[in-house]
């Protein structure tokens, strides 16, 4: 039996990608099948088009990091799923097709009231902004976050999950559209970094500086980062859109503030670090989209025809929230 998937030429453009079929994905005793209903678009997609981001040894090379479908066969160690469950759910590739196999304990129930398209835009982002967040940081009430690429989906994310955490947020972006939606969140202070300094707007408004800083950019920021860090604060680093290298790093300051750097991804980590993450999200935050205290961030919701848009609008930063692609 084959599928439709998104298929690419490596190193192509985002007008390269197109459907082609293939056979469906192994399946095994330990596994889940989902029938994919949508998918989220991230960059690390993108990046995977271009050559520069290979999946981890033993993965799908099909694109896509994050399902949201029905359960269409369970395998006898795969625990509680069963046919016709209504899921989301992390995987290390293979997301751009028709149906993928998963580990069970990376799925959650679709929260109630959720339609596909919204569920495929949770995974993601908010267990990359939860591990930043809780995992590593322990952010704790009356912190204060300082979050760059605000207005991404894992900026919106994080935003919110501070909030529900009882800290306070600043969010940098690059348009004062963006910026309303960072506050529309919950971000009590928002920067436009095209027209502003975030370290004298941290310090105009906040002199004791912030606690934490999620940051996606890198580059010339992590000096910056580090003038408005308190003592003993965290800088977590997700992303490099500002540049892989950081030279001139004043050591002197990193000192002075105690500061921890900390690096992390997600897609390579292991499948027991993803499940204890996962557990740990569902305990602590699952609940919360049911009631509605967090939110999933959609941008637009494009059929699979569109694929290449979406790849598009990632690469201008032309995005507030999460790009989601459906069968």
């Amino acid at each position: 039996m084959t599928m439709r998937f998104v298929d690419y030429e490596k190193g192509g453009n985002a007008s390269s990608l197109f459907i082609g079929t293939c056979d469906l994905p192994e399946m095994t005793a330990n596994k889940v099948m989902i029938r994919v209903m949508a998918f989220g678009i991230n960059r690390a997609d993108t990046l995977q088009r271009q050559g520069r981001y290979p999946p981890p040894p033993g993965e799908s090379d099909i694109l896509g990091l994050e399902v949201a479908g029905e359960v269409v066969a369970v395998g006898e160690n795969a625990g509680r799923w069963t046919i016709g469950d209504r899921v989301f759910g992390l995987v290390a590739g293979g997301g751009y097709a028709e149906y993928v196999a998963v580990e069970p304990s990376h799925l959650m129930s679709i929260p109630q009231g959720f339609s596909y398209e919204q569920a495929a835009g949770i995974a993601e982002v908010y267990l990359t902004a939860f591990q930043c967040l809780k995992t590593i940081a322990n952010v704790s009430s009356s912190d204060k976050v300082l979050i760059h690429g605000g207005a991404s989906g894992v900026g919106l994310a994080a935003t919110q999950l501070a909030k529900y955490f009882g800290a306070f947020t600043c969010a940098t972006a690059s348009s004062e559209e963006k910026l309303h939606h960072c506050r529309s969140y919950g971000a009590e202070l928002t920067v436009n970094y095209k027209k502003q300094n975030f370290v004298e707007m941290i310090k105009h408004h906040w002199s004791d500086g912030v606690d934490i800083v999620v940051d996606m950019v890198g580059g010339e920021y992590l000096n910056k980062n580090l003038k408005v860090l308190r003592q003993d604060g965290q800088i977590i680093n997700i992303a490099i859109l500002g540049g892989r290298y950081a030279d001139g790093v004043d050591m002197a300051l990193l000192l002075a503030k105690r500061a921890r750097i900390q690096g992390t991804t997600l897609r390579n980590r292991s499948d027991e670090y993803k499940t204890s993450l996962v557990e740990k999200f569902s305990t602590q935050c699952l609940s919360a989209f049911d009631s509605g205290s967090l939110k999933a961030t959609i941008d637009t919701v494009y059929t699979v025809a569109d694929i290449g848009i979406t790849h598009q609008r990632l690469e201008n930063n032309d995005t507030v929230g999460k790009l989601i692609a459906k069968w």
